[in-house]
Parts: structure tokens; C-alpha cells; sequence
């Protein structure tokens, strides 16, 4: 008698497929929910092998890595001195709580991310309100992303996610308005520029009076060594004389005699008109002459 396979295989096939359709696997990046009749019966949260009712029950994953939303095109918002400016930022969030983002968007991520964005703009939008484009740009903005980001968690929490970052990448002024703060930019910078010079100019004369005075006294007190030097040398000079003259007065008449007939006769053009019986000529009529007529 023969063994038929045939129920054995369709037995075998069918509990294939029972078992197949009873259990699933959770990765480390998800989080699951088991379904019953549309009704959330039980959350997956750890990675692992479970098991769940064929035909009747039917899972659903969501992600939990951190995803990014970021927008191709900046906002507009108006600062504190009612000027416009371009901001481009983007968000960093993930799902933390599958069973109530699935309540409260359907677990549509796209839905969760437009909600998101209008909570993150209101937020930069306040915040810009309340600062100025200074503050905004360098001064800030650490401030200014800390208080969005904690305004944007504490909403998001309602959708079962958690937002990881807000950051400003950038923060642009129209093209109207940076030509305005440009202009006063070169205006400020130019008015530094001529204060510095103006202290500059001040700093210089005061340096070149000061030079031109030390130069004066330097002047003056050369001068008076100067004279003292040579009114030192005049009274030597007059004491040899005086002294050569006490040894020898008759020679020394002579030698004063000969320079002066030196000095007088320099050039054969040279003429002078005297008395021929002057005292001028008195070693030219007799060299042997001895101090008297």
C-alpha cells in the first residue's frame, strides 16, 4: 500500500504560511506597531523576533533615525528694526513614539514635517521680532536656535517625535537692504578712518613742535658753547699776543707791519691813497725803524 505525500505537503505548506504570516522581525532603526481590527494592540519597541495573530493582526514599522527637513528655499522675517531678512535653516528630528504619531498624523512623515516647519518658522519668526539684524547674524544666534529648538520639541512631542536640532545655516538681507546697511557700513568705517587720521595729524605736529623745540635748544646751547669756545680762544689768542708783544714790542710792531703791507698789496690793481710821511709806510722808508717816528 502506497503512503499519499500530497496531504503532508499541503499541510506542510499551509503551516508555512501560518507561521510566515505570524511572525515578524524589528530591526534596531524601527519601532512597531500590531494592529487589530484598525485598533493598536501592542508597541515594538526593542529589536527581535515576535509573533502576532495570522489574518487577524497586521504590523506596521516606523523609522527611528534621525531624519532631516530641509527647505530648498529661505523665509522672510522682520527684525526688531522692522527690516526684512532671508533665513535658510533646517531641522533634525525623529519618531519617538510610534503609537502616538501614528494617532496624531496618521504616521505620515511628510504630514509630521509640515507641522513641524510652521512651528519652527512661528518660532523664528517671534524670535527675529524681538532682535535686531545684529543680534541675529553673529551676536545671538546660538540664542536664538536654543530657544526655537526648545519651543519646537516641546510641540513636537504632541506628535510623537522629538526634535533633535534646529539650526540656522544662513541669514541674508535683501538685496534693497544690504545696499542700505552697505553704505552705512562705508560711512561708519569712513568716519573712523578720518578720526584716526584727524589723531594721527594731532599726534604728528605735536611730535614735529616737540622735535623743533629740542632742535632750538640744541641749537642755542652749540651756539653758546661755540662763543664760549672762541671767546676762550680770542683771550688766549690776545694773551699769546699780548705776551709776544711784552718780549720783543719792536719785532712784533714789524710783523704786524709786514701782514699788513701783505694784506694791502694782494693785487698789482691794488691802490691806496696816502700821505707818503703816514706811519703806514714807516719799515718801507727805513726797515732799521725802532718803535718811534
Amino acid at each position: 500500500m502506497k503512503f499519499n505525500f500530497a496531504p503532508v505537503l499541503i499541510g506542510l505548506v499551509v503551516l508555512a504560511v501560518v507561521l510566515s504570516g505570524s511572525m515578524f522581525t524589528v530591526n534596531q532603526t524601527q519601532n512597531a506597531l500590531v494592529f487589530q481590527l484598525g485598533e493598536v494592540v501592542s508597541v515594538k519597541t526593542k529589536p527581535g523576533l515576535y509573533f502576532k495573530l495570522p489574518l487577524v493582526q497586521n504590523v506596521r514599522f516606523f523609522d527611528t533615525r534621525i531624519l532631516t527637513l530641509d527647505d530648498a528655499d529661505p523665509e522672510s522675517f522682520i527684525t526688531s528694526e522692522k527690516k526684512n531678512v532671508l533665513v535658510d535653516s533646517f531641522i533634525k528630528w525623529r519618531v519617538v513614539n510610534a503609537k502616538q504619531f501614528y494617532v496624531s498624523v496618521g504616521g505620515d512623515e511628510s504630514r509630521a514635517a509640515i507641522r513641524l516647519k510652521q512651528t519652527v518658522n512661528d518660532g523664528l519668526r517671534a524670535e527675529f521680532g524681538k532682535r535686531t539684524i545684529n543680534d541675529v547674524v553673529s551676536g545671538k544666534r546660538d540664542e536664538v536656535m536654543q530657544a526655537i529648538r526648545n519651543q519646537a520639541d516641546r510641540f513636537a512631542s504632541t506628535l510623537g517625535v522629538q526634535v533633535v536640532d534646529v539650526r540656522i545655516k544662513r541669514v541674508e538681507l535683501p538685496a534693497s537692504v544690504s545696499e542700505n546697511v552697505y553704505r552705512r557700513m562705508e560711512a561708519e568705517r569712513k568716519k573712523v578712518a578720518n578720526e584716526l587720521r584727524s589723531t594721527g595729524a594731532a599726534e604728528a605736529e605735536k611730535i614735529k613742535a616737540d622735535a623743533d623745540k629740542q632742535k632750538e635748544v640744541i641749537v642755542a646751547e652749540a651756539y653758546r658753547d661755540a662763543q664760549g669756545v672762541k671767546g676762550e680762544g680770542d683771550a688766549k689768542a690776545s694773551a699769546v699776543y699780548a705776551a709776544a708783544y711784552g718780549k720783543n714790542p719792536e719785532f712784533y710792531a714789524f710783523y704786524r707791519s709786514m701782514q699788513a703791507y701783505r694784506e694791502s698789496f694782494k693785487s698789482k690793481s691794488d691802490m691806496m691813497v696816502l700821505d707818503p710821511s703816514a706811519a703806514f709806510f714807516k719799515y718801507m722808508k727805513n726797515p732799521r725803524a725802532a718803535g718811534g717816528q
